[in-house]
């Protein structure tokens, strides 16, 4: 038995925010005089961030006039956890149905009511009844379709998602899975000078990706499933973690995290690797979450990789920053768009890593389907 990624939909909320703008809100949220804002701004252009998108209209605000944060200097009181959770539930399923439905336009042979089972990801919000069954009636979802919610696991998520489709493909062939990763990252920024908050406040935008997965291709061009790895590095597992406080989820991302996963990604290659016919002198398309510039830049060190070969990882970089669980879906679709005939059968590289710190790989090979099928 196999399983296909078959198309990946993506969306973005309405606000487009230019990366030094953001900067220039953060350094009068944190009263930052003129060398602490130049180092901000600093921080800020070597990103390798153009843009990012918010749920939240006060980033584009220069002088106030603020509807989530208080108006004031210090944007005290901070909002709370659950006022942060009220924006995530209002925007959260908006963002997935636009997902969802840009997802299904690219297999017009399969219908909402055939999809039969749903996965959704996220480690930004939750509720519940949650957003696996708002998405079931804003789409109108079979009331019977399986569900599965997998939550505040961090970037790498979408290939805990993919691992579950996968098998469920596998176990049944006639599976529709829909994946659904929706990250609101911006409603957590946290009001503290601290580096990791700084690093973190820098990085993180808002998006949703949506996946359709099937136990055999559904259009001319799929991604095959070939083989997962995960791997630890638990000497990191302070260096990339998230927690909830008081006022919203505090990210800490320290400034280790490229030579954590420096050290690690040849081995968890490796072993990836091993038993297969695919060697990595032999890879020559790539699908790496962009966790940031630095950790993009590490990896092809390590692996011998050419900018050229992340190109597709830089471009989501740029025009989206970092959505957690969602960016390696857009990388992936990055990818696929660009995909000709010239690359069928080649094989794919993916990379995610998160909290822990836990590194996951993928192995996926481009299918073009024959006249038989």
């Amino acid at each position: 038995m196999k399983s296909y990624l078959c198309a990946i939909g993506t969306a973005n909320p309405a606000h487009k925010i230019p990366q030094l703008q953001v900067a220039d809100f953060m350094a009068r949220a944190l009263q930052f005089d003129e060398p602490n804002t130049r180092k901000l701004k600093a921080l800020y252009r070597l990103s390798g961030i153009g843009q990012r998108y918010s749920v939240l209209q006060d980033y584009t605000q220069q002088n106030g006039n603020f509807t989530f944060y208080p108006n004031t200097p210090t944007l005290e009181p901070f909002p709370t956890v659950q006022q942060r959770m009220d924006v995530y539930k209002r925007h959260a399923v908006d963002l997935s149905e636009e997902a969802v439905r840009n997802c299904l336009q690219q297999t017009p042979t399969i219908a909402l009511t055939e999809i039969t089972h749903l996965i959704t990801v996220s480690c930004t919000g939750m509720y519940a009844p949650g957003l696996d069954i708002e998405l079931v009636e804003r789409l109108g979802l079979p009331a019977t379709v399986q569900r599965t919610a997998v939550n505040f696991m961090g970037c790498y998520a979408a290939f805990n998602a993919i691992k579950l489709a996968d098998a469920i493909c596998k176990a049944d062939a006639d599976a529709n899975v829909l994946l659904v990763c929706t990250e609101i990252c911006t409603i957590h920024f946290q009001n503290n000078p601290a580096e990791d908050h700084l690093v973190s406040n820098a990085l993180f935008g808002d998006g949703a990706a949506a996946v359709l997965m099937q136990g055999k291709p559904c259009k001319e061009m799929s991604l095959e499933l070939q083989s997962f790895h995960c791997d630890l590095a638990p000497a990191g597992k302070r260096d990339m973690a998230w927690h909830i406080g008081d006022t919203g989820f505090e990210m800490t991302l320290s400034s280790y995290v490229p030579d954590l996963i420096k050290s690690g990604i040849k081995q968890l290659t490796d072993r990836l690797l091993q038993g297969l016919k695919t060697t990595l002198p032999e890879i020559k398309l790539f699908a790496i979450h962009p966790g940031g510039r630095r950790i993009l830049e590490v990896i092809e060190q390590e692996l011998g990789m050419t900018r050229d070969d992340n190109r597709y990882a830089y471009q989501v970089l740029r025009d989206f920053g970092n959505m957690s669980s969602a960016t390696v879906l857009f990388v992936l679709k990055a990818l696929m768009d660009n995909l000709t005939h010239n690359e069928k059968d080649e094989p794919v590289l993916s990379f995610a890593f998160g909290p822990g710190l836990t590194l996951e790989s993928m192995l996926l090979k481009v299918h073009y389907a024959g006249p038989a099928e």
